[in-house]
């Protein structure tokens, strides 16, 4: 029974400390969340404003095309730049990515980022020709894009792909939400109406438009990964949050388990008691 009494408090101590470090996790994930909705609206800001650059540098001259021909499939090939979880504990999160691409994966070259996002890849026989880890820390995020856009860069120059797709997790209603965008080239039908007045500029309309671009593609993958960043953490808490919810459960079955145990053993010491004093009263 004391064997017994023992190994029921080891299994309450054990619990208590994996809750511990769930909940650690759980607060780390909710202000990495935090930080990263903080910073959304400035980063939406920032690519809306140079979408409105480039739309007001093409004026009237160069009208959108057609929302159907904006988005269709450019011979050539493919690629897409898929952002996946960093680390685990984030439910199937990377999985959720990962399902919705699978139909374009054999005609598509891949490039990935986040570190358990490539190691699910992997393990479903899939190979990136690019990956990189995602940024642990939101400031980081600026010098990440810059390596993506180069591998882009790179990748176009070898001629592997004449269009590019972007792909990335929101959070909305409690639940990850994928979202898939064009990023190259660029996608004039997503580009708001130019203004009523055209700017004044000095640099021909092909170099500024060519130079906005740059800084627009730079800006839409800053976007995609801070939402991608978020929505992981998001996940994240949701499945601490349901983590620590088996564990209180836990917590309470081990401890009426270690309260009956104690009446047991209370009650086992009593029974000895009580007839070793009837067997002295026998004796005399």
């Amino acid at each position: 029974m004391t064997e017994r009494l023992a190994d029921v408090s080891a299994r309450i101590d054990g619990i208590r400390q994996l809750g511990a470090v769930v909940n650690a996790m759980k607060g780390i994930a909710a202000a990495r969340a935090n930080t990263a909705r903080a910073e959304l609206e400035a980063v939406d800001t920032y690519t809306a404003t140079i979408a409105a650059a480039i739309s007001d540098a093409l004026g009237h001259a160069n009208p959108a095309p057609p929302a159907e021909t904006c988005g269709g499939q450019v011979d050539g090939g493919t690629g897409l730049l898929v952002f996946c979880a960093e680390q685990g504990f984030a439910g199937a999160f990377s999985e959720r990515v990962l399902d919705s691409i699978k139909e374009d994966l054999a005609t598509t070259s891949l490039f990935l980022i986040g570190t358990r996002g490539k190691s699910i890849a992997a393990a479903r026989g899939l190979h990136p020709v690019w990956s990189a880890p995602m940024s642990s820390h939101t400031p980081g995020i600026p010098k990440l894009a810059d390596r993506i856009a180069k591998a882009i860069y790179r990748a176009l120059g070898e001629g592997r792909f004449e269009r590019m797709d972007l792909i990335h997790a929101g959070w909305a209603s409690g639940q990850p939400q994928v979202v898939r965008q064009v990023l190259l080239p660029v996608d004039l039908s997503d580009l708001p109406p130019p203004g009523a007045t055209r700017p004044l500029t000095q640099l021909p309309t092909d170099a500024l438009v060519n130079s906005l671009s740059g800084d627009y593609l730079h800006a839409l993958v800053c976007k995609a990964a801070l939402h991608a960043f978020a929505a992981e953490n998001e996940a994240r808490m949701e499945a601490m949050s349901a983590a620590g919810s088996q564990i209180t459960r836990e917590l309470g079955d081990f401890e009426a388990t270690l309260r009956r145990v104690r009446q047991e053993a209370i009650t086992a010491e009593i029974i000895e008691l009580g007839t070793g004093a009837a067997s002295a009263r026998n004796a005399r």
